[in-house]
């Protein structure tokens, strides 16, 4: 996996994953993505599918209003172009499939925790995730 950076976007499946995005009018992906990690029936949370759903909740925080720091980030431009375009509502059960999801990307079982656990940048992935999940589910996440 091609990785430069420990935020959401910050490596190969999740703007791989961005560049779908625009062919949908919905948040149909988002929802595809985080059922994707929550029906999951492996012992291991394999890291593209927990990657593309990082990115997903991004957009649900970007939707809510809540953008990380790297909002004029010039690779999330189009991101925050479908964001501005879309015209769909976060509603509560998106918002309890994005809790569950968040439950299996952090995880011991989530192969991308273990990946991010054996480098020296395990501690800023946490925070990054972290700032995330409270971005998107508010101060219920800390």
């Amino acid at each position: 996996m091609g990785t430069w950076a420990t935020d959401a976007f910050g490596n190969d499946y999740a703007m791989d994953w961005a560049q779908d995005l625009h062919e949908y009018k919905t948040l149909e992906l988002v929802e595809t993505t985080l059922d994707n990690v929550i029906d999951s029936q492996e012992a291991e949370l394999e890291a593209p599918f927990a990657a593309e759903a990082l990115a997903a909740l991004e957009v649900i925080a970007r939707l809510q209003g809540q953008p990380g720091e790297g909002e004029d980030d010039p690779a999330t431009a189009e991101v925050d172009e479908w964001v501005a375009a879309c015209k769909k509502k976060v509603t509560p059960p998106l918002l309890e499939k994005a809790r569950l999801a968040f439950e299996r990307i952090t995880a011991e079982s989530s192969e991308l925790r273990q990946l991010w656990q054996d480098s020296e940048h395990f501690a800023d992935w946490q925070a990054d995730v972290a700032a995330l999940r409270t971005r998107v589910l508010g101060q219920e996440a800390a």
